[in-house]
């Protein structure tokens, strides 16, 4: 079964998966950060990335707002997943729990987000940002807006 060429006609689950993995996938906030795709399931987005030095902080350390983005794109996506063809959604609000600080060093990040409520008008997902060793970083969770 070939894909529609038209975006507008996939699923959530099928336009992320499409635009994630085409050569001419369109730039996302991601390309600035160097986060990888990891894994895109029905309810369910796991990306990951390393740390750089023009991460800091002005104490040194990773900025809360790279865990910040990672947590907001992999629970939005999670909610994307589930979503009919031509249906939208954008964050409504995000709420974020630092745990500890992360090395400039180059370790990896890996943020996980499923969902927990997917509704007609609203969305809920939470998220889960660990590093290589598995030490939870940062938490998360968010409300989206979906348009029908």
């Amino acid at each position: 079964m070939s894909a529609p060429t038209d975006l507008a006609q996939l699923s959530g689950l099928e336009l992320l998966r499409t635009a994630m993995t085409t050569d001419e996938r369109p730039p996302f906030i991601g390309d600035l950060l160097g986060m990888e795709v990891e894994e895109l399931d029905f309810g369910k987005a796991v990306f990951g990335l390393r740390t750089r030095a023009d991460f800091a902080n002005p104490l040194g350390t990773t900025h809360g707002g790279i865990c910040a983005t990672l947590l907001d794109s992999v629970m939005g996506c999670a909610v994307h997943t589930t979503l009919d063809a031509g249906v939208g959604y954008t964050t409504l609000e995000l709420k974020i729990n630092y745990i500890r600080a992360v090395p400039t060093d180059g370790r990896r990040l890996i943020a996980t987000g499923t969902t927990i409520h997917v509704g007609r008008t609203t969305a809920t997902a939470e998220g889960r940002v660990v590093d290589e060793q598995g030490k939870l970083v940062a938490h998360g969770s968010t409300t989206c807006v979906i348009f029908r």
